[in-house]
């Protein structure tokens, strides 16, 4: 499965790079769009699971945690705006699309396989910080971005450890 991950990973990162070139701020903001939707959909999922009395010990640090990324990718999200990502309607209707199937396709993947979920997100995080590393060594006044790719590396670690704890 996580051959999978990153088959389906290394084909998306291909197309939003080629719909993306030369519009780094566009693409950041659809990413950022698309990165909190695994946030809301693992914390949609917790609480189902909750209602249905099905709470594990690490159920209420998973859902602090994934609570803190999304609030955490919604600032990267607003960063974006600031940068005008949001200008065209075009991006803004892709993202809005494209972020519906992805909320519930990883609300599908969380219920069945948590483990694989967390692993498809920890490679999108890690491709996050890939991202905003290449694009500082670029522009290395850039700071906010620098800050931004620290906050994906750090989501990534995070993840990792919920993966390992629920395993």
């Amino acid at each position: 499965m996580k051959q999978f991950n990153t088959f389906i990973l290394d084909t998306t990162i291909y197309i939003l790079n080629f719909l993306y070139r030369g519009r780094d701020f566009q693409r950041f903001w659809v990413l950022e769009v698309i990165a909190r939707a695994p946030y809301f959909a693992f914390i949609s999922v917790l609480h189902f699971r909750e209602s249905l009395g099905l709470r594990g010990e690490e159920h209420i640090y998973l859902m602090k945690e994934h609570f803190y990324q999304a609030l955490n990718e919604t600032e990267h999200l607003e960063e974006m705006e600031l940068r005008e990502g949001n200008k065209y309607w075009i991006d803004r209707f892709f993202a809005k699309h494209l972020v519906l199937l992805y909320f519930w396709i990883m609300v599908g993947y969380y219920f069945i396989d948590p483990v694989n979920a967390y692993d498809i997100n920890m490679k999108i995080e890690k491709h996050a910080f890939e991202t905003y590393v290449k694009y500082s060594a670029y522009n290395p006044l850039d700071t906010k971005i620098a800050e931004i790719a620290q906050d994906e590396y750090e989501h990534s670690k995070e993840l990792k450890k919920a993966m390992l704890m629920i395993a």
